[in-house]
């Protein structure tokens, strides 16, 4: 339903820029804008799409400036990530390229409110007496609160964004394979996996991340390796011909309960050593 708009987009700068511009301005549509920016960097590269990036810039800036990063944020990230993957035509490095630029966000504060998690924590206190009895405890204890409540906020919303970034830039991608190259994305989603090295180098970001007081970066290591194994169920429902009814069945599990995020995160650890996808081929 979507394909006639990208095609509309993609007639003239002029089209997306303002289109962009004009989904960053309503709340909410800020995906839209930053899969806008993301489809024309995919196909024309970054400088002929600087002033589609800018038109969903400026806007999400104003929201910046009202206390909302959410939409900047992602608008930046997912051009990031696009660049990356025009160039190197590798979903994996892509995803640890958006990674690591979201870490840095977290690491900024700049999902942060205004006046920190303070104020936030405040207003907890006096909304909930078990709240404010727990944290009690936990300043007892000689926990931070304050630096604690940063952290989760800070590390919840880099991570919503982190994945927010990464649908945006596959809605972009799958506008240009309709455009272009019609079943690409597909074919390219089905096969994304990381390399052994690609895995080794989460990981070691992942220690580091714990050992040097880098919890956000432990946080969202392993995004790319969930990814992956997401692409790992696409493929083998995809090689299998089973029912699209499996996905949709797979994605409420997913959302709805941890294990079955461990379960991904594991069969995608193992896909990168055995290659699980092939080895079905074969059999079959």
């Amino acid at each position: 339903m979507m394909l006639p708009i990208a095609r509309w987009l993609m007639r003239g700068t002029p089209y997306a820029a303002g289109a962009a511009a004009l989904a960053a301005v309503v709340p909410w549509l800020f995906w839209l804008s930053a899969a806008i920016a993301a489809l024309v960097t995919l196909r024309r590269g970054l400088a002929p799409a600087t002033p589609v990036i800018l038109g969903a810039a400026v806007p999400s800036g104003w929201w910046w400036m009202q206390g909302d990063a959410i939409p900047l944020a992602s608008v930046l990230l997912v051009t990031l990530m696009a660049v990356v993957l025009r160039s190197r035509m590798r979903w994996s490095e892509a995803l640890i390229a958006g990674a690591l630029a979201a870490t840095g966000m977290v690491q900024l504060g700049i999902f942060l409110p205004p006046g920190g998690a303070g104020p936030l924590l405040e207003q907890a206190r006096q909304g909930s007496p078990e709240i404010d009895r727990m944290l009690q405890d936990l300043a007892g204890q000689g926990v931070a609160t304050e630096q604690l409540a940063a952290l989760l906020i800070g590390g919840v919303t880099g991570l919503i964004v982190l994945l927010a970034a990464v649908v945006c830039l596959a809605l972009a991608r799958n506008w240009q394979a309709g455009l272009y190259n019609p079943g690409g994305f597909r074919e390219e989603f089905h096969a994304l996996r990381l390399s052994p090295r690609e895995l080794v180098l989460l990981v070691v970001l992942g220690v580091v991340g714990m050992v040097l007081g880098f919890p956000a970066l432990a946080m969202l290591a392993w995004v790319p390796l969930l990814v992956a194994g997401i692409a790992l169920i696409h493929g083998v429902i995809g090689l299998k011909g089973m029912n699209g009814l499996w996905l949709v069945a797979f994605y409420v599990l997913l959302v709805t309960t941890w294990p079955m995020i461990l379960i991904v995160l594991l069969l995608a650890f193992i896909d990168t050593l055995a290659n699980i996808r092939a080895r079905i081929a074969r059999s079959d």
